[in-house]
């Protein structure tokens, strides 16, 4: 599939791009040359391949989910602007 030059402009208009006249016959093979590498990825044969989200197989550490009381409030108290009373503190916002 081949990108004429008034496609490119539509394009560029499309996705806010500045592109000047000059430009369009450059922009108008680059995107052609992404429609040709688009039309030889459809020739693979994916049949039986499983999708999957990155190219490495990686399984996320688990951990066993225990419910606790966290047992460390001054830690997490030493972290707030303004603590009160074992609470953080925040400014009022609805009158």
């Amino acid at each position: 599939m081949s990108i004429t030059e008034d496609e490119a402009r539509k394009v560029a208009h499309l996705a806010r791009i500045a592109v000047d006249d000059s430009a369009l016959p450059a922009l108008a093979r680059d995107l052609s040359g992404i429609l040709a590498f688009m039309e030889q990825l459809n020739e693979v044969d994916v049949d039986g391949v499983e999708p999957m989200t990155g190219v490495v197989p990686m399984r996320l550490k688990r951990r066993e989910d225990v419910v606790t009381t966290g047992g460390m409030p001054e830690k997490i108290l030493a972290n707030a602007p303004d603590a009160r009373e074992g609470f953080f503190a925040v400014p009022k916002v609805v009158e």
